[in-house]
C-alpha cells in the first residue's frame, strides 16, 4: 500500500508541474532569407610573428650597404632570382655577442628566421616555427641585440 501511495503522490507532483503550462520553445524567424556575405568587407589579415618590423624603426631607414659581405650580396641576388615573397624578405644587421650578425626574416608563417654570423654561418633561428620561439639556440637574441640597421628588403 505504501508503494501505491508513493506512486500516486509522484503522479500528482508530475501532474502539478504540467499544470503550470511551462512551454519551452525556440524562437523562429519567418522573414525572408537575407544575404550574409558583405562584398565590401575586406578579408581578415594576419601578421607573421617571425617577420615583424625591426624594433628600432629600421624598416624606414635606408639600406646599409657599407661593408656588406660577398656571401650576403650573393644571398640577396638569390632572393631576387626567386619569386617575390609575401611578406617581403628583409635582412637586418645587429651587434650580438661582440660581433656583427645578420637576421633574415622568413617568407611566411611558421618558418624559422635565420641568424648568420659575419662569415655567413648559421648561428640559430631566433624566432619563428610553430611556437614562434625559434630553435632555442639563441634565446637571448631579442634582449641582447643592439645597433639595428636595415641591410636589405626585397623592393618588388
Amino acid at each position: 500500500m505504501r508503494c501505491f501511495a508513493a506512486l500516486a503522490l509522484a503522479g500528482l507532483l508530475l501532474t502539478g508541474s504540467c499544470a503550470r503550462h511551462v512551454d519551452l520553445t525556440t524562437p523562429t524567424d519567418h522573414s525572408e532569407p537575407r544575404a550574409t556575405a558583405n562584398p565590401s568587407t575586406p578579408a581578415p589579415t594576419t601578421t607573421s610573428l617571425n617577420s615583424a618590423a625591426p624594433a628600432d624603426g629600421a624598416k624606414n631607414m635606408p639600406f646599409d650597404q657599407r661593408n656588406r659581405p660577398k656571401w650576403l650580396d650573393d644571398k640577396i641576388q638569390a632572393h631576387l632570382a626567386k619569386e617575390k615573397e609575401n611578406p617581403p624578405i628583409r635582412i637586418v644587421s645587429y651587434q650580438y655577442q661582440g660581433q656583427t650578425v645578420y637576421y633574415e626574416t622568413a617568407p611566411c608563417c611558421d618558418q624559422f628566421t635565420t641568424l648568420y654570423d659575419e662569415k655567413g654561418n648559421v648561428l640559430c633561428a631566433p624566432d619563428g616555427g610553430i611556437t614562434g620561439r625559434g630553435d632555442g639556440k639563441c634565446r637571448d637574441f631579442e634582449k641582447n641585440r643592439t645597433a639595428e640597421k636595415l641591410v636589405w628588403q626585397d623592393p618588388r
